[in-house]
């Protein structure tokens, strides 16, 4: 039974012990922490888990770590598991700068193996696998675009136009890098005529990805639409189109809609790191790379130009 601790049990740190609890098999929470030490107490007393004063302490308890925290403080989290050699799985963005990804990586270069997981859900939701596979199948003949569609029915009072960009935008462009196999090398964001619904917000934003092998992205992210959670992908290819199913096209929240690649997602995390301590799904490259994407989009919103997204070379650890 692998041991695992939760740092932030705020909304998603609370759905993720939820399932290890609850729906999935291999794992006990034994241990958390949050700078809300009186909802940590709450939420670690209702599992039996013991309440840490921080995430060092949560990290020293365990033997397998979920982040969950406010974004800031990730790289903090996941640079103190790699050091204690302690596998972690951390909720996007790995962190919040490109830099800041690059330490994780080092990190977890000097230490040898892989150790972390970056929380991109998509490649785990079956709809999304599907479509890889026929993609990838040549079904439709070599793929030369894809249209997306990311909305959300209503934001939080605190969402700002770029986060339309770095929290929103984000799970494309880890989607798109994993669907074709290609890095992103430019990318462009247009803004239309803004929604009445957004107070302020420029919203929708139209953003052009463009891929190391020719393929053109384009992402509408839409986050005031109103009438739903609404995720949409189609690839046209040389031969014909293959557009992104699923059970519900249409949800209420993103729960909803991910609430079984969340499930998958932990599942093969649990599987992997038990079987041989390291997880298998999107690493810390992946996360640097998502993150440096969310950098040049944002320069490019604030600049109305092109942007190049230059990346440093990938250490072997992370060629396989």
């Amino acid at each position: 039974m692998l041991r695992v601790g939760v740092v932030g049990t705020g909304m998603i740190g609370q759905d993720h012990i939820r399932r290890l609890t609850s729906v999935l098999s291999g794992a006990r929470v034994v241990a958390v922490t949050d700078v809300d030490t009186t909802l940590a107490a709450r939420v670690g007393g209702a599992v039996g888990a013991v309440v840490h004063p921080t995430g060092e302490d949560v990290i020293a308890a365990c033997d397998a770590v979920l982040v969950c925290s406010w974004g800031p403080s990730h790289e903090q989290y996941v640079l103190a598991a790699v050091a204690a050699g302690k596998p972690v799985f951390c909720e996007k963005p790995l962190a919040t700068t490109a830099s800041a990804c690059r330490r994780i990586v080092d990190a977890e270069v000097f230490h040898g193996s892989r150790l972390v997981q970056v929380g991109f859900m998509r490649r785990f939701d079956d709809a999304y696998r599907k479509l890889r596979n026929e993609a990838g199948g040549g079904a439709i003949g070599a793929p030369l675009l894809m249209h997306c569609a990311h909305r959300n029915r209503d934001v939080p009072a605190y969402y700002r136009t770029e986060m339309a960009i770095v929290d929103t935008a984000v799970h494309e462009f880890d989607m798109v890098r994993w669907m074709f196999g290609e890095d992103i090398v430019a990318i462009r964001v247009l803004v239309p005529r803004s929604n009445r619904n957004g107070h302020g917000l420029q919203d929708p934003l139209l953003i052009i990805l463009e891929l190391a092998n020719g393929i053109l992205v384009d992402v509408e992210t839409s986050v005031n639409i109103r009438y739903g959670y609404d995720i949409r992908g189609e690839i046209v290819g040389e031969n014909g189109t293959l557009t992104l199913g699923g059970p519900v096209p249409v949800s209420v929240t993103w729960q909803d809609r991910f609430a079984d690649a969340y499930d998958t997602e932990l599942q093969e995390w649990i599987d992997a790191v038990a079987a041989s301590g390291q997880p298998n799904g999107p690493t810390a490259w992946d996360g640097y790379a998502a993150t440096a994407v969310c950098e040049a989009g944002v320069q490019s919103l604030r600049t109305g130009e092109r942007v190049e997204v230059v990346l440093a070379s990938r250490p072997s650890l992370f060629l396989s």
